[in-house]
């Protein structure tokens, strides 16, 4: 099922001023396709998802779900929320303390014109799906927050939804059962193959749940992509900075290579060689040149008969083993570079390092 948003805006009153929550975005979320609404608190990604479950009125815009328009503010359209069909897993399990596993699934579809042993099949069905039949007749408080957070899901889908749409669903369980959760959600999400909206301001849920990623700041859309591609080759500053870790070096572009699309920028650590993702950057820009910690190594590039560029000389700070890899820091003069380096790796603090780093790992970012 398609959902469109288009020209979405949203604004609040406090303290008497109006503020703008969502400011005119668009996005689409193809058939079957998790779209993640990925930014920090207050960037608008939460109202978004209310308003297309239609728990928040929109100041302006359009969202149409399939073929049917349910918001266009223009035309004075508004389906309420009971009327389109959707499923909404909130941050909050909201599990009824005094029901069952069975009876908190099957509550879903009060209401609806079945008798109640049709409502329990289709709660057994649900609850299959995210495997949770054996313990149908549990009472509910017996639970572990994993299984209440897949009841949850299973009364959000036992109404057979168009749309899934999540509000931050995992942040009340631990870093552990996260982990074990953002799997589970993904196998559930492909089996029943409902296109979905999910809201976090968690990168490795992003990462680990989404088809595409949309980055939200201030209310607007900074920019979206796969998440290899928006994780690998992000367009700006911000983004690289929100989605994952990385070293900003500030520094000015001094040349364009047309033929290979690689720049030579100057900056403190002396010349670096890198990539622009957007090709639009010319000499002359102001910039930042971004490198993750994992693609700074104490191994040269294999020798390709060119001049070796990105070496970096400096001195170890400090170093922690952290299990696959060290986290190191290196300073370079003024510079801090953090680095992820080989776990056999000297960690002598004061010693001289030199890490280097490839052309294509160098990202120049324009500067914001």
């Amino acid at each position: 099922m398609m959902i469109r948003v288009e020209g979405l805006t949203k604004t609040f009153t406090a303290h008497n001023e109006i503020v703008t929550a969502v400011d005119g975005i668009d996005f689409e979320v193809g058939p079957g396709e998790v779209v993640t609404l990925l930014g920090p608190s207050g960037c608008g990604k939460t109202t978004t998802l209310r308003c297309v479950a239609g728990l928040e009125r929109a100041q302006g815009g359009r969202i149409t779900i399939g073929d049917r328009t349910v918001v266009d503010v223009e035309a004075g359209t508004f389906v309420p929320p009971h009327r389109r069909n959707l499923g909404m897993v909130f941050q909050s399990y909201a599990i009824w303390p005094h029901m069952t596993v069975i009876e908190n699934v099957a509550y879903a579809l009060e209401g609806q014109r079945m008798n109640k042993a049709e409502r329990k099949r289709l709660a057994m069905e649900a609850l299959e799906t995210v495997q949770l039949a054996h313990l149908a007749e549990r009472p509910a408080p017996r639970l572990s927050g994993g299984q209440q957070q897949r009841v949850a899901i299973a009364r959000a889908m036992v109404g057979r939804p168009q749309v899934l749409l999540f509000d931050e669903p995992l942040s009340n369980l631990d870093a552990r059962l996260r982990v074990e959760m953002r799997s589970e959600l993904r196998r559930i999400q492909r089996q029943i193959g409902l296109s979905s909206i999910y809201v976090t301001h968690d990168q490795a849920e992003a990462l680990a749940m989404s088809d595409w990623i949309v980055v939200m700041k201030d209310g607007r859309i900074v920019e979206r992509g796969r998440p290899l591609d928006i994780y690998r080759y992000p367009r700006h500053v911000f983004t690289a900075q929100f989605l994952g870790t990385t070293n900003l070096i500030a520094g000015t572009v001094a040349d364009v290579d047309a033929a290979s699309g690689r720049l030579g920028v100057t900056t403190p650590l002396g010349r670096i060689v890198g990539i622009d993702p957007s090709r639009t950057l010319a000499a002359g820009a102001k910039v930042r040149v971004s490198i993750r910690p994992e693609d700074l190594s104490t191994q040269p590039p294999l020798d390709t008969g060119a001049a070796p560029v990105n070496a970096f000389d400096g001195t170890l700070t400090f170093a922690i083993f952290a299990g696959v890899a060290v986290e190191a820091e290196l300073r370079c003069g003024e510079i801090k570079l953090q680095c992820l380096l080989n776990r056999e790796a000297d960690l002598t603090p004061g010693r001289a390092i030199t890490v280097h780093a490839k052309p294509d790992a160098c990202l120049v970012l324009p500067e914001e």
